[in-house]
């Protein structure tokens, strides 16, 4: 399974937050890497930098390599609508991403790790493809023999999980239902799709 296994703090960095979720070690050096990180003064970036940095930042918030973020990129824009809001929808409709939302996985790292290793399922069927795109009205669960999982259990208790309105979920069957398709303000990630949709225009 092709994913980013390169420095998580380094990367949160140079985008400014922590794009894989809490990063202890982020909150406490919330600048640039490198010697001149900290300071105030930074080159000014072109168009294209600031535009390329966006599409990096959606990458690797939702575990995307390249290849396959182009792919749901072209996707979005064979679809009627908007292009940019049709790319987050596509990204959150991921079931990595939404075992993550549901909170059965306390980052999206952990929810991928889970799927391939065939804890999850779909409609009753255990699903292993991190990709696969969900559809409203599907219900994700865990497996039966899966349930007694520690790092389930924990996430699931945690006092910080989010609710989402597109979501509802079941602590007690261990399984949530895709309501409906998220709208773009209410998905929660702080990306410029727009500057995703013109660099890929050029």
């Amino acid at each position: 399974m092709a994913r980013y296994t390169g420095p998580r703090t380094k990367k949160s960095r140079s985008f400014g937050e922590s794009i894989f979720g809490y990063d202890k070690y982020f909150e406490k050096r919330k600048y640039a890497p490198g010697q001149h990180g900290s300071s105030k003064k930074r080159g000014s970036q072109s168009e294209y930098a600031i535009q390329l940095k966006e599409k990096q930042k959606a990458k690797y918030t939702y575990g995307i390599l390249e290849k396959q973020f182009a792919k749901i990129f072209a996707e979005a824009n064979r679809r009627q609508g908007v292009t940019g809001e049709i790319l987050l929808t596509l990204l959150e409709l991921r079931l990595d991403n939404t075992v993550f939302r549901l909170g059965i996985a306390p980052t999206r790292s952990g929810a991928r790790q889970l799927v391939s290793h065939k804890h999850i399922t779909v409609n009753g069927r255990i699903v292993n493809i991190p990709s696969y795109t969900l559809k409203v009205g599907d219900v994700v669960g865990v497996r039966d023999k899966s349930k007694t999982i520690e790092m389930i259990a924990d996430s699931v208790k945690a006092t910080n999980v989010k609710k989402f309105n597109w979501l509802e979920f079941n602590s007690g069957k261990l399984e949530g239902r895709y309501i409906e398709i998220p709208e773009r303000a209410l998905i929660p990630e702080n990306i410029k799709e727009q500057l995703i949709v013109e660099l890929y225009s050029k």
